[in-house]
């Protein structure tokens, strides 16, 4: 009898950026697509797969809110890294000629990543919004171009052979999400979030504590708690071994200052 073989979600559909961090962060995983984060997300948690892949930043547009609320809200946490570069390219049907081309479609990321280079090689042309930047290939005839990766590989599909994001050193970060359970016994990187009371001088006891014991904080995003107006969540990433002495004693006293507190990831 065959052994199953692990699964992965992610978003799709075929040819996102999610799915080609999945199978690059999964090798041998079968990869379930999913239309949207919280499927993603919720397949996990209900045992359907063994573990999801997550966009959490990007370099040029921050934090993807979405997914860092997620990883707030359900029994997941993230146990490895990956930084993908987002090589964006052109996408037309094979013969159609660029003059051609009066509609572009994509997701709103990604054109906003191009604005430059549609502004000069089609500044008259109409943008419009997609689900991901694979699902534009669906929208791709005579007159309508598209904006995908440059691992897309469809047949009768042409893609530029140049990057056309204004930033050409632009990467997503990728976690590896896994359901709950026993910590991983070293990391190179730990991410949290925390609630701080609503007084002058919470943040920045909650932060003096990292500075104690000499531990970089490299990375800092607030989020509005949903349900308390006025108040804000942090999501915040140290670099440290969460098996350390000075990890834990971090973070334990951290937990005593915080008005909630949730470890979200520790991982390479």
């Amino acid at each position: 009898m065959m052994e199953e073989r692990q699964k992965v979600s992610c978003l799709g559909p075929v040819g996102s950026y999610s799915e080609y961090a999945a199978l690059t962060m999964c090798e041998g995983y079968d990869v379930v697509l999913c239309h949207n984060f919280p499927e993603t997300v919720r397949k996990l948690t209900a045992g359907e797969t063994d573990c999801c892949v997550l966009p959490v930043e990007n370099s040029l547009n921050g934090g993807v809110s979405e997914c860092l609320d997620l990883l707030e809200a359900e029994p997941v946490f993230g146990v490895r890294e990956d930084l993908l570069l987002v090589d964006h390219r052109l996408a037309l049907l094979d013969g159609v000629d660029p003059k051609d081309i009066d509609t572009i479609c994509s997701h709103e990321q990604a054109l906003g990543q191009c604005t430059e280079y549609l502004q000069r090689c089609f500044p008259e042309a109409q943008l419009v919004e997609t689900s991901s930047t694979a699902e534009s290939l669906k929208l791709l005839n005579g007159h309508t171009a598209g904006i995908v990766g440059a691992h897309v590989k469809r047949e009768g599909v042409v893609l530029s052979g140049e990057n056309i994001a204004d930033q050409k050193g632009n990467y997503t970060r990728f976690l590896r999400v896994e359901r709950r359970g026993d910590l991983p016994e070293h990391s190179v990187m730990v991410f949290f979030s925390a609630v701080c009371a609503h007084k002058p001088g919470a943040l920045v006891n909650l932060l003096k504590i990292f500075q104690r014991y000499s531990l970089n904080l490299t990375r800092i995003q607030s989020r509005p708690v949903k349900d308390q107006f006025g108040q804000y969540r942090f999501f915040i990433e140290i670099a440290g071994d969460i098996g350390g002495a000075r990890v834990q004693a971090a973070l334990s006293e951290a937990k005593k200052v915080c008005v909630s507190f949730k470890l979200l990831g520790a991982y390479s």
